[in-house]
C-alpha cells in the first residue's frame, strides 16, 4: 500500500526534529555535567531549588508563548532536572 506524499514527508520532519531534540539533550548534559564538576570542587548542593523555580517559571512563559502547554513543559523540565541532580549527585558520590 502506498503510503501519502503529504504524511511521508510529515513524518520525515518529525524524524528529523527528534533528531534534533536529541542532540539538544546531549549537548544540555554536557554542560551540565561541566555545571556538575564545578558544584562539586566549589562543595554546592546537587539541587538547586530556587533555580529550578525560576527556570520552570521561565519554561512555562516561554512554552505559553509558543502556544504549547505550560503544564508540558513544567513536566519536561521536572524530569530532565531529576537526571541531572541524579548525575550530579553521583559526580559527588565519587
Amino acid at each position: 500500500m502506498q503510503q501519502d506524499p503529504e504524511l511521508e514527508a510529515l513524518r520525515g520532519s518529525i524524524d528529523n526534529l527528534d533528531a534534533a531534540i536529541i542532540n539538544l539533550l546531549a549537548e544540555r548534559f554536557k554542560i551540565t555535567q561541566r555545571v556538575g564538576l564545578l558544584k562539586k570542587e566549589h562543595g554546592l548542593a546537587a539541587a538547586d531549588p530556587e533555580r529550578e523555580e525560576l527556570q520552570i517559571a521561565r519554561l512555562r512563559r516561554l512554552a505559553q508563548e509558543a502556544n504549547l502547554d505550560p503544564e508540558f513543559a513544567q513536566k519536561w523540565l521536572t524530569f530532565v532536572v531529576a537526571e541531572v541532580v541524579r548525575h550530579h549527585q553521583a559526580l559527588g558520590a565519587e
